[in-house]
């Protein structure tokens, strides 16, 4: 099969590109005109410049592939929300339509479980009304997991949604990498008591559900939630990551509505000072840490077959020798990615 993936140079790309290879596809990568892809490169991946917010830019990408992985998205960046709209909403609907302009049998789109919204009370199911935090980042996802929904009822698009949890694994520079260098720095904290669910998942595993939603011919027209079902708290998760990098487990416990309040305080200093960097403290950082938050996998597991492959405590080793191989100078950084090729 031929594939064309967007976004594939972040850390679910690494290990999607791989995992396609070894099964025989032809890969295509659709990347930033600056965007450093020479790792792509060595791997015998083509390489097309374009951008998502370029419709113009993506019809030569798309042209002859049978599928199209979507994986292009802005996070993790101290943005307006017009930047992030462009991307993740306006992006998602240029690259559905140079799609179907170009007759894509499947179109993947990988969304996010922030679409749902925080401390729900419950596990959250694909059914569930889409009702995502008031910030950039959910509010667009939510808006593009829309725009997928509609086109495939009004356009016939060939799509499936993923709606991974938060995926981590070697490589990961944007959560696992933080965490660990917070620990290391010994400015390890807890927020609340920790017993909340933290919706953690294996790089790996959301490949597995990728590939799955690939294939499956019951999976076009549906949207999937590609998780963990048996996650680790927050302070189980600190607690696993310290052990593993050889750090002191974290025993300060700050007050999560504290906490909060010092969150809308700091970004309203950002906005008041036009400020381009992240604060130290967000309200969704506290959000994202000191809330329970599950996601079911039953109508993934039941209509794809899907089943997690790597324990959430194996993946923290896994993830862990990585940081510790790169904080000890034997493996090359990876280069910096642009905020636009950052997935999901």
């Amino acid at each position: 099969m031929d594939i064309l993936i967007t976004g594939g140079n972040g850390l679910l790309g690494h290990h999607l590109v791989a995992a396609l290879q070894d099964r025989g596809d032809c890969v295509r990568v659709l990347a930033l005109p600056d965007e450093d892809a020479s790792w792509l490169e060595q791997r015998g991946v083509k390489v097309l410049r374009g951008d998502v917010t370029w419709p113009e830019s993506l019809t030569a990408p798309m042209n002859g592939a049978d599928a199209v992985l979507h994986l292009a998205g802005m996070m993790g960046v101290w943005r307006p929300i017009e930047d992030y709209r462009a991307v993740n909403a306006t992006g998602t609907e240029n690259v559905c339509r140079a799609a179907l302009a170009e007759g894509v049998a499947r179109f993947v789109h990988v969304s996010s479980w922030t679409v749902y919204g925080m401390a729900l009370g419950e596990p959250a199911r694909e059914e569930f009304a889409l009702r995502p935090f008031g910030e950039p980042y959910a509010i667009t996802k939510a808006a593009g997991d829309t725009i997928v929904q509609r086109m495939i009822v009004q356009d016939h698009l060939p799509a499936v949604i993923i709606r991974p949890g938060t995926f981590f694994g070697p490589g990961d520079r944007l959560h696992f990498e933080r965490m660990a260098d917070r620990l290391s720095a010994g400015r390890g904290m807890i927020v609340g008591a920790g017993d909340n669910a933290l919706p953690f998942v294996y790089v790996t595993d959301v490949v597995q559900g990728l590939l799955l939603a690939l294939d499956h011919e019951r999976a076009v027209g549906q949207a999937y939630n590609i998780s963990n079902d048996h996650p680790l708290t927050q302070a189980q998760l600190l607690r696993a990551i310290a052990a593993e990098i050889g750090a002191s487990a974290p025993r300060l416990h700050l007050p999560y509505h504290a906490l909060y309040a010092a969150g809308r305080l700091a970004e309203g200093m950002a906005a008041l000072t036009n400020a381009r960097r992240k604060p130290v403290v967000t309200r969704l950082g506290v959000k994202l840490f000191g809330t329970d938050n599950r996601h079911s996998i039953d109508k993934a597991r039941r209509e794809l077959g899907y089943t997690p492959q790597v324990t959430l405590h194996e993946g923290v080793r896994l993830a862990a020798a990585w940081y510790v191989t790169r904080n000890r100078g034997g493996v090359r950084p990876r280069p910096a990615m642009s905020p636009r090729t950052r997935e999901a």
